[in-house]
């Protein structure tokens, strides 16, 4: 009794409840809940009335940052002090593999191993990624790979915010990689790139506009969940082959 008490002393608590909402993430629940019962089918109150602004101003309030206009000194703009995910803590992590391949994997962000890896998708779920890979012929040389983050936020959470900016900053990547195939992993990444989560995006390849013309993507399940749901992983290669199939 007293190894076993001292064994649940050691328990870390703390990265027992990351895990657990990081699995949650994964599978679709992105919100918090409260205390309270709250009625849902309650009209929401009406916003307090803005003062108006002249247009011109508005205009300016809202104009987006310019963005480097060719894909090295974006990539290199993702890594410095200028990108939005700068202040967290940890290395940022950039792109990995050969843009001329044609095929792009977006996931969210880096995992908690991947900042002493130095590298995106290490551990158990860079080792199923690279069988994902092998099972189309691929591998990380003949892929390219991008995080919508290039850092792990605190506590494995972006807000609203932020991923709004990630999905303008993902966007701007994709019309300067100009990829023919995208495949995008995980509900974070499926959001940004098609609007939807997995659930409703996988199976299917999807044509999304760019600034650099079109791609098209298809969605699938984020290894880290594969990992936590083994009975996934037959959807998933349907994915796969929805992703490499008329593809050369």
């Amino acid at each position: 009794m007293q190894t076993a008490m001292g064994a649940d002393q050691n328990h870390d608590w703390r990265a027992s409840i990351a895990s657990a909402l990081e699995w949650w993430r994964d599978a679709g629940v992105d919100c918090e809940i409260d205390d309270l019962p709250r009625d849902w089918l309650a009209r929401a109150p009406a916003p307090p009335v803005a003062e108006r602004l002249p247009a011109q101003v508005l205009e300016t309030a809202v104009a987006p940052p310019t963005l480097p206009a060719t894909l090295d000194e974006f990539a290199a703009w993702r890594l410095g002090p200028a990108a939005p995910e700068a202040g967290w803590p940890g290395q940022a992590l950039g792109t990995q593999g050969d843009v001329a391949s044609g095929l792009m994997i977006v996931v969210d962000m880096p995992d908690r191993e991947d900042d002493a890896a130095g590298s995106l998708l290490s551990g158990n779920a860079g080792a199923l990624f690279d069988r994902m890979l092998a099972a189309i012929g691929r591998d990380r040389q003949s892929i390219y790979l991008a995080a919508l983050a290039v850092k792990r936020p605190p506590a494995g959470r972006v807000t609203e915010e932020m991923s709004q900016k990630l999905e303008a900053l993902i966007r701007h990547h994709l019309s300067l990689a100009r990829p023919k195939r995208v495949l995008v992993l995980g509900n974070a990444a499926s959001r940004a790139i098609t609007g939807l989560d997995v659930a409703n995006a996988r199976a299917s390849l999807r044509e999304v506009n760019h600034g650099g013309g079109t791609s098209e993507v298809v969605a699938s399940f984020h290894p880290r969940f594969l990992l936590e749901k083994p009975v996934a992983k037959a959807d998933a290669w349907k994915d796969l082959r929805v992703l490499m199939g008329g593809f050369e």
